[in-house]
């Protein structure tokens, strides 16, 4: 029986490498993005791979929920990765009420609320079902002019070990990766020009020990393992992927 599986921010970055991955390994996918074009562009490239168009800031996670399953044409669901977010930086006289109810709604509300959406699917599917959620090292670690966006990480990290206890009697397992700097589109939609984003990347392979940033590929790679039979055992962890990032403190 195919696998099948959910993936939020399908469109680009890890989002986009998670589905390619899955449809290489024969997995039937839905992805999930606000781009027609970008989604039209992946169901064209990758057999198993339908994409499903949805904002996840005004749309109903269980009408979204329902209508990829009824893509898929399944009840079950073996996998929900849930992806997308967005960072925007801003000091606190910097961030308006309506910036942080933004970056809180996609961050935090809409992993909980399509995970709730998705649990009867995932029963289903159970014991070989799981939610993987896309944190942060930010999630771990504090950062000035970030500070929403690491309590948006933060809350998604204990929503992972929380949800986590709460399912592990149903054989539903929930983990999170903790990424550090990805080469993604994350930084550049939250505002960063192509120039901007150059000299942060290029900083930033200072700023981890290991002397250069992730790629998308190498966290979903992460992703994919968390969801196979070998990581069976692992569940309510918050993983880092960062190049030690996690591991330094500022001097």
């Amino acid at each position: 029986m195919k696998k099948t599986a959910i993936v939020t921010g399908a469109t680009s970055g890890i989002g986009r490498a998670c589905v390619r991955q899955l449809c290489e390994l024969g997995w039937g996918v839905v992805g999930i993005g606000r781009r027609r074009e970008r989604l039209d562009e992946l169901t064209g490239e990758l057999e198993g791979f339908i994409g499903v168009e949805a904002d996840l800031a005004s749309e109903d996670a269980g009408e979204v929920i329902s209508r990829c399953l009824r893509a898929l044409g399944e009840e079950r669901l073996n996998l929900l990765v849930n992806n997308a977010g967005i960072l925007k930086a801003g000091s606190l006289e910097e961030t308006s009420m309506e910036l942080y109810d933004e970056m809180m709604h996609i961050n935090v509300r809409a992993p909980f609320a399509l995970t709730r959406a998705a649990l009867p699917a995932l029963r289903l599917a159970a014991p070989a079902a799981s939610v993987v959620n896309v944190s942060s090292v930010a999630g771990l670690r504090p950062y000035s002019g970030l500070s929403v966006y690491c309590v948006s990480k933060a809350a998604l990290d204990h929503m992972t070990r929380c949800l986590a206890m709460e399912l592990a009697s149903e054989q539903i397992r929930v983990n999170a990766v903790n990424p550090g700097v990805v080469v993604t589109e994350l930084h550049r939609q939250g505002g960063m020009s192509e120039e901007q984003y150059s000299a942060f990347l290029e900083r930033s392979a200072t700023t981890h020990p290991i002397g250069r940033v992730g790629r998308p590929e190498e966290i979903a790679s992460l992703i994919l393992y968390l969801a196979g039979e070998q990581a069976g055992w692992i569940t309510g962890d918050t993983m880092s992927i960062d190049g030690g990032r996690h591991l330094t403190s500022a001097r």
